[in-house]
């Protein structure tokens, strides 16, 4: 249900790859790893929910909300 994009003005959920704007800023923040952006659009909850988890998943992380 994630698109990749920069639009944040719309009503569909995105997902944005920070790290090439971070090295841009004058007082960098200190992150391990790459940071995400995501933007909640007006999808079902539990849809984006498992979207998510499948996502994560599939980096061997875990999707369960705490």
């Amino acid at each position: 249900l994630f698109g990749m994009g920069y639009s944040w003005g719309g009503f569909e959920s995105l997902v944005t790859y920070e790290t090439s704007q971070l090295e841009q800023r004058l007082h960098q923040p200190q992150l391990e790893g790459a940071l995400m952006r995501f933007h909640i659009g007006l999808e079902d909850t539990d849809d984006l929910i498992a979207d998510l988890a499948n996502a994560l998943s599939g980096w061997g992380l875990s999707g369960s909300p705490t």
